[in-house]
């Protein structure tokens, strides 16, 4: 066992450095009380607890983070071997501290994910592509569940503490490549984007031991060889450098760019070159002030030493698509080695580094557009966080101050907007902050969606308009396909969809089934039309092209909206035939029995006074039917046209033509004579309710030739064309109508 006493000297040094006194005490302290909480105890690794916990404080010490942090990295895992210790966690060490070992904790949670998408998953799309989508899915998401910057660090610095570990017991099994995979997939990129250039680095190298363990072993051989030799070479370049800059007044920072196992690889892998052909294993960067200030270091290092003309490239005068600027030049020095240099200003080694052509956006997509700018630009500041504490702290006289500020925001950083939760099968899903199960049923497949009946969230049931959280395992429950399946209008509110996507699906659906309705009712109306005339054998689709219609349901849908007449049906039945006469489109025909014919005299129960035999039709504007007060207006060769008294357009052609009114009456109709009227219905917009109101009309015997539906802000302003007896018929079916769940209003027009 490792004992506190083990660690005295230099060992605790090295996890005090860079911190005040008082903050030194505390990791001391917290050191000597965890102790005997890890006792022989070992992690899965296989490394002793203690050991553990010290190495990963030990690597953050190396970043300069703050005593809460080392405090937190020597905890996590004693908590993790005493469950029991969360309650006393905040009373020994304080409330930062134990919210900070629990964030780290949560993280911890990715160890068990699988970070390769199950291959059912890869259905429909190219599955690199995915497998990659889903890699990066989980970087957002990993960052996304840390409530507090700091437990990311933690992690990074766990896992280089288990790679060194493997790497020292020279472990070389299935499990340490599984462990060294997940890390180069999912962690050095992360740091790499972080600007943690130290981890990166050595997450990278030691990953591609375990990965590529011949290649690492002939690439790190090859460097060792050549190391001190290469260093000394690097170092002289750069002293004669500054030496003839110092001679012209030239300021500049300048340091070697040492590369690490891995990036040599990359470069030969992608270059298809060999070891001894790279040129940037000797390699070094000069930072200068201003751009002719770049120019003029350029022609002093081709001054001494002797360019390589096809390996100089000028990104400062062309730019990189992404912005990157820098001039890169080869030259061969005087034993013929090749010698890399990069020449940039301060300003663009920073936008180099944290803007928008930032290191890893180059490196890891060779250039290419990434839609994500705005998380992008998240990451480019927390960068810039980091790299801004690392500047100033050996610089001001008060660190503790800066230190606090540091943490400050580094613990109010809030890296995304979005939430990202799991299938059962481990597959990430990214949904909008606040988004509930709905939305990610939704998200899986619209029907699933259109199914879903219930979710459990971590193994327990939820009600579908629960908010989820980062990390959160997902389950939906759905029913089987078929009638009555469908979502709930509730779904519509936030409160139950945050996603406009989710919203969309849920009005399509809505959307089809009112289409459904209107065409099934457009579809009768035509049945019932070919039955009256006797055409029940024509061809549908050849009807609907001789009207102008591509589709017989694009017939049906404008016969049920009335966009389209019934009359214009009829002709085309009967063209070729004797052609009937036509009717003044002011007026209406009275229909018989689930049709409409010419209805004259006291056939349509309209008795004209003084007159016999004179024909009389219902004036379609107003529709009028018994016990309508009404009044007859002489037509020229149409007959008498029948209004009702409150109709505006007998008003009006009575004050042209008074001569031409003539006093009407009702008489006693024909059997089963009926008379179409309109009426209006307002409702609040629901599923079904045009069905509710069409069984009112079907009880009632009321045969209804037209329907128009709107939906507009959740209110369906609905209006149909009904053929009724009487309006006392009439009355009764719209008392009904009114009791109907969310009718506002009914009545006749």
């Amino acid at each position: 066992m490792v004992s506190v006493a083990s660690t005295q000297g230099e060992g605790l040094a090295a996890l005090t450095a860079g911190l005040g006194p008082e903050d030194a005490a505390r990791v001391a302290q917290a050191l000597a009380e965890l102790e005997p909480l890890y006792a022989d105890r070992q992690i899965l690794s296989g490394q002793n607890a203690l050991q553990f916990s010290i190495s990963v404080a030990t690597v953050l010490t190396a970043l300069n983070v703050d005593a809460a942090t080392r405090i937190a990295a020597l905890a996590f895992e004693a908590q993790m071997l005493h469950p029991e210790l969360e309650e006393k966690l905040e009373e020994r060490f304080g409330k930062e501290i134990a919210d900070l070992v629990g964030n780290v904790r949560q993280l911890m949670r990715f160890h068990s994910f699988s970070f390769q998408p199950q291959q059912e998953v890869l259905r429909g799309k190219n599955a690199a592509q995915q497998a990659a989508a889903q890699i990066e899915t989980l970087r957002k998401m990993l960052l996304a569940m840390a409530t507090d910057m700091r437990a990311v660090l933690v992690r990074l610095a766990s896992r280089v503490a288990t790679l060194r570990y493997f790497a020292e017991t020279k472990q070389e099994d299935e499990a340490s490549a599984n462990y060294a995979r997940q890390t180069f997939e999912l962690y050095a990129p992360l740091a790499n984007r972080l600007g943690i250039w130290q981890l990166k680095w050595e997450l990278e190298d030691l990953s591609f031991r375990f990965l590529e363990p011949v290649t690492y072993k002939r690439i790190a051989k090859m460097l060792e060889e050549k190391r001190l030799e290469r260093e000394a070479f690097v170092a002289n370049a750069i002293a004669r450098l500054r030496a003839e800059m110092a001679a012209q007044d030239i300021r500049a920072e300048v340091s070697g760019r040492p590369k690490h196992i891995y990036s040599i690889w990359n470069k030969m892998r992608g270059k298809h070159i060999d070891f001894s052909e790279l040129y940037d294993v000797r390699a070094f960067r000069v930072i200068v002030d201003d751009v002719k200030t770049c120019y003029a270091v350029l022609g002093i290092v081709h001054d001494i030493w002797t360019p390589i003309p096809e390996e100089f490239d000028d990104y400062i005068s062309r730019p990189k698509q992404n912005g990157y600027q820098s001039l890169h030049t080869v030259v061969t020095a005087e034993d013929g080695r090749a010698l890399e240099v990069q020449i940039r200003t301060h300003e663009m080694h920073h936008f180099a580094e944290y803007g928008v052509a930032a290191h890893w956006r180059y490196k890891e997509s060779g250039g290419s557009n990434f839609s994500a700018q705005k998380y992008d630009e998240k990451i480019a500041w927390l960068r810039q966080l980091l790299a801004w504490k690392n500047e100033v702290t050996d610089a001001v006289v008060d660190q503790e101050e800066v230190r606090r500020d540091w943490v400050e925001k580094l613990k109010s950083a809030t890296l995304d907007e979005r939430i990202y939760v799991l299938t059962p099968q481990a597959r990430v899903i990214e949904l909008p902050s606040g988004a509930t199960p709905i939305d990610f049923a939704y998200h899986l497949h619209s029907d699933v969606g259109h199914r879903c009946r219930g979710a459990r969230v971590d193994g327990v049931m939820v009600p579908l308009n629960t908010a989820l959280k980062n990390g959160q395992t997902v389950e939906i429950i759905t029913v089987k396909s078929g009638p009555g399946v469908g979502p709930s209008r509730d779904w519509l509110s936030p409160d139950y969809a945050v996603s406009s996507r989710t919203r969309s699906k849920i009005r399509a659906w809505f959307n089809a089934i009112e289409q459904q309705e209107t065409l099934s009712v457009g579809r009768g109306l035509l049945e019932k039309t070919l039955q009256r005339e006797g055409k029940t054998a024509v061809n549908l689709e050849e009807l609907a092209q001789k009207l102008g219609f591509a589709k017989v349901d694009d017939l049906c849908l404008s016969l049920a909206k009335e966009e389209f007449s019934l009359r214009h049906v009829e002709q085309a039945l009967h063209e070729g035939q004797e052609k009937k006469p036509e009717i003044d489109d002011e007026t209406l025909i009275t229909r018989k029995s689930r049709a409409s014919s010419i209805v004259q005299g006291a056939k349509s129960g309209v008795l004209v006074v003084g007159t016999d035999g004179l024909l009389t039709q219902l004036a379609r504007c107003c529709k009028p039917a018994p016990p309508d007060a009404i009044a007859g207006f002489v037509t020229r060769g149409k007959g008498v046209s029948i209004h009702r008294v409150s109709c505006k357009n007998f008003a009006e052609m009575s004050s042209h033509a008074p001569e031409r009114v003539i006093q009407t009456t009702w008489g006693a109709p024909a059997r089963e004579t009926v008379y179409p009227v309109d009426i209006f219905v307002l409702a609040s917009d629901r599923q079904g309710l045009l069905r509710d109101i069409s069984d009112i009309f079907l009880r009632d015997k009321i045969n209804v030739i037209g329907v128009s539906t709107q939906s507009v802000k959740g209110h369906a302003r609905m209006a149909f064309t009904a053929e009724i007896g009487s309006t006392e018929q009439l009355q009764k079916a719209l008392t009904v109508i009114r009791e109907v769940k969310g009718v506002i209003e009914a009545k006749r027009q």
